[in-house]
């Protein structure tokens, strides 16, 4: 356990959200950081800090002055994201942080085929560089996309090929990060976890999947990448973020998140969440597949 102060930054957010949660349950001091802190959780002996966007290195310092540990939750995807994430570590050091654990993606490599996971190595680059104790939580697909991204005609599409996905669910993402949060030894000094659950599966055993919770046929619709960038094109988003969506399926096909580690049972004393057990908890997320009553 520990009794200095650990900040969380995206603590409005689905993966900050829940850390600061579970820090606070144990009465560790917590001070939330968000760009709204209007929507900031209200959690007991935990405060919020002023607003303050990754980019304004002033502001960063200001919000983390004080603070030993930083629980770093990876900006929203942008061309300047790598940036942003260098001005908040360089402010977090300058406020006197010693410790930051940050959350990156699996595979996250200079010339990886996710055109975002690209910018995770860099970020991780300058974190080895300041030579602040840090830690990497390398987590892959969210098992709460799969149904997300399956549309309403039941369809999943993308150019993710016969590869193979080792998602996981942002509660085992949680847990493994708290506890590496709450272990103030120098055991996760420097050490990268890879974030997975218990097995890899393809996108038509997802849709199969589907299918036995849905009571619908769901199928899976493999695209080239010229089809995937069409199919996508009527949402109107920039060429950056189609280029990330694209490349995420791709980077499937190339077997580059098949990766299963045993991280998250090894942090947290207990199995992973596999998809089957993910869809049987949370029948929220495929509430849109439903047939109609």
């Amino acid at each position: 356990m520990i009794s200095d102060l650990v900040a969380v930054t995206g603590a409005s957010g689905a993966v900050g959200g829940r850390v600061a949660a579970r820090l606070a349950r144990t009465g560790v001091p917590v001070r939330l950081l968000g760009r709204d802190p209007a929507r900031l959780p209200d959690l007991p002996g935990a405060v919020a800090a002023p607003p303050a966007a990754y980019g304004d290195g002033e502001a960063m310092r200001r919000a983390l002055d004080g603070a030993h540990t930083l629980f770093l939750v990876s900006a929203h995807e942008s061309p300047g994201r790598v940036t942003e994430h260098i001005t908040a570590v360089d402010a977090a050091l300058a406020a006197g942080v010693e410790r930051i654990v940050y959350v990156s993606f699996l595979g996250a490599a200079p010339d990886a085929t996710f055109t975002f996971a690209r910018d995770h190595w860099h970020t991780e680059a300058h974190l080895r560089m300041t030579g602040v104790r840090h830690t990497f939580l390398r987590d892959g697909w969210y098992l709460a996309g799969i149904p997300a991204m399956t549309g309403s005609d039941g369809v999943l599409r993308g150019p993710g090929g016969e590869g193979r996905v080792s998602a996981v669910s942002h509660e085992d993402i949680a847990d493994a990060a708290s506890a590496v949060l709450l272990d103030e030894g120098t055991g996760h000094d420097g050490a990268t976890y890879e974030l997975t659950g218990p097995e890899a599966f393809t996108l038509a055993e997802a849709a199969e999947e589907l299918s036995r919770h849905t009571g619908r046929t769901v199928r899976y619709v493999p695209e080239t990448e010229e089809e995937a960038y069409a199919s996508r094109a009527r949402y109107g988003a920039e060429d950056w973020e189609v280029a990330g969506w694209v490349t995420s399926y791709q980077a499937i096909a190339a077997g580059e998140l098949e990766t299963v580690s045993d991280a998250v049972p090894t942090l947290t004393g207990r199995p992973a969440t596999g998809l089957s057990a993910y869809l049987r908890d949370h029948p929220d997320s495929y509430r849109h597949l439903l047939p109609e009553a």
